[in-house]
């Protein structure tokens, strides 16, 4: 059985795209549509990737990007328009050429965990359109950010259908 960490567990890991939810993302349902917690989660993501020196202006500037490989994604809670929600993202580990990560979403407003988005990301060499090793300073970041991650005191516990090849 997986076992998620708590809102105050994840409290304390940096906030990204950090908004209300807005009227148009609402669907018939009366929460947030299932296309925008991805959206949100990957916004999330490519600003945590910032620290690590992956610039959102990566595949301009360098030639390089991020491509989404696989996603798993678990909902634990409604989001409701205007409540305020946060991405928080705990990166697992890298390979030569891929990131394996956890992306919580956040609901500030009742304080508690909304969804989990389990998901490989690959480096990309953008002229070959083919996967290529980190680039040396981005996989040193990487790699110290995994090992902060690794020291939570909370389990990093996955989905079991994604993993690092």
């Amino acid at each position: 059985m997986t076992t998620h960490p708590t809102y105050d567990q994840l409290i304390d890991l940096p906030a990204y795209v950090e908004q209300p939810v807005p009227m148009p993302f609402e669907d018939i349902n009366g929460h947030l549509n299932v296309r925008h917690y991805i959206g949100i989660a990957s916004e999330g993501l490519d600003e945590s990737l910032v620290e690590v020196g992956i610039p959102q202006m990566w595949p301009l500037s360098h030639g390089h990007a991020c491509f989404t490989a696989e996603h798993h994604v678990t909902y634990l809670n409604e989001l409701r328009t205007g409540d305020t929600m946060s991405a928080r993202v705990r990166l697992l580990g890298r390979s030569e050429r891929a990131a394996h990560v956890l992306i919580y979403l956040l609901d500030e407003t009742h304080q508690q965990v909304a969804c989990v988005v389990e998901e490989i990301f690959l480096h990309i060499d953008l002229e070959t359109r083919r996967t290529a090793p980190w680039p040396d300073d981005v996989a040193a970041k990487l790699d110290a950010r995994v090992a902060e991650h690794a020291s939570l005191p909370f389990p990093a516990d996955t989905s079991g259908s994604l993993a690092l090849r």
